[in-house]
């Protein structure tokens, strides 16, 4: 079998996302950053910092099972959150 195939198949856990629906998972996520887009400045800056942190948590927790390209994709998300979350407060 594809050594790839198989690593891109969804990594079962028992932290506290486990129990969260990943529907559930993806509308806090949509909220959260359009609330922080759409209120601005600190307050805006503070809800997307927040989603950011969140996103390193993942990417850190997952470094050792993610693929090169898997990697550099999830650095490129951290950083574009980064960029968005500066953008906000000026």
């Amino acid at each position: 079998m594809n050594q790839r195939r198989s690593r891109a198949q969804l990594l079962p856990g028992s932290g506290p996302l486990s129990r969260v629906p990943p529907a559930a998972a993806f509308l806090g996520v949509l909220v959260l950053f359009v609330a922080g887009v759409l209120i601005k400045g600190i307050v805006g800056a503070v809800l997307l910092g927040l989603l950011t942190l969140g996103v390193l948590a993942l990417l850190v927790a997952t470094w050792r099972v993610l693929s090169p390209v898997d990697r550099v994709m999830r650095f490129v998300v951290f950083v574009v959150m980064v960029a968005v979350t500066v953008s906000v407060l000026g």
